[in-house]
């Protein structure tokens, strides 16, 4: 096998993001402002943790590692709702009861109407039998969502990149994830369905990277790679691998 540890996002990875949004097209429809609001906020965390990445781009004190620093001594959800404060013009504290009540508990239940890709647990087990270690990253609090998508006692690790305090593309969740899976990261395959947060996020951190994508875009791509003149090729592909089908990725780990 190519890869002793293999790691997932798991929103818009292991289930179809329509799956979920659709239920709740009402919720959608009323708090625009406020999701407005939580996604201009985490824009923001991004932006400061690349920035914390930067080399030379802050004084770290003894003891602290880029990404866990926290200018103004708060913690990763104090900040974010103080920025969704500023722009909404309400309190931070009852913005962070909010945010906690709906985003990061009342829509967990949720997930045990969702239904993942195809193949996606038949895949997960004989990864896991062929003695794969398998972790998960999400930027969202996992735990709960995974047994009730009935994935709960399958993983080696499990890691949410808020509780870091950093959320990805930054480095510090990658790197995180390996240490936790006794890995370095060149040894580590991680799959997600962003280019952005997690093929990127995770090349950048030195893992391999596998992008889910739909079937229509996956043909897409392998007929413009071996269509395209050679000197038209990229140096480096987009992702180390493309699939739409869990199958592929099975056979793609394991042969």
């Amino acid at each position: 096998m190519k890869f002793p540890a293999v790691a997932f996002d798991l929103d818009g990875t292991l289930y179809p993001n329509y799956s979920f949004y659709a239920r709740l097209v009402p919720f959608l429809l009323k708090e625009q402002r406020y999701l407005r609001a939580f996604g201009k906020a985490r824009d923001r965390l991004r932006a400061e943790e690349c920035n914390l990445a930067a080399p030379n781009c802050l004084e770290v004190s003894s003891g602290e590692t880029p990404g866990r620093l926290s200018e103004r001594n708060l913690s990763f959800y104090e900040r974010q709702a103080a920025y969704m404060g500023e722009i909404l013009h309400a309190k931070p504290e009852l913005l962070l009861q909010k945010t906690e009540k709906i985003i990061y508990r009342g829509w967990e239940p949720i997930f045990k109407k969702v239904r993942l890709f195809p193949h996606v647990i038949e895949t997960l087990r004989a990864l896991k039998e062929a003695g794969v270690r398998l972790g998960l990253l999400s930027d969202f609090p996992p735990e709960a969502k995974l047994e009730n998508l009935g994935l709960g006692g399958l993983w080696d690790a499990v890691l949410c990149s808020e509780a870091i305090g950093c959320l990805k593309p930054g480095p510090l969740p990658f790197a995180e994830l390996a240490k936790t899976m006794g890995c370095t990261p060149g040894e580590m395959l991680y799959v997600g369905n962003s280019f952005r947060y997690d093929v990127l996020g995770a090349q950048g951190a030195g893992m391999k990277a596998a992008w889910v994508v739909s079937r229509s875009k996956a043909k897409k791509q392998a007929r413009g790679l071996k269509n395209a003149p050679a000197a038209e090729l990229p140096a480096k592909p987009a992702a180390d691998f493309v699939f739409s089908d869990y199958r592929k990725l099975r056979d793609y780990v394991l042969t």
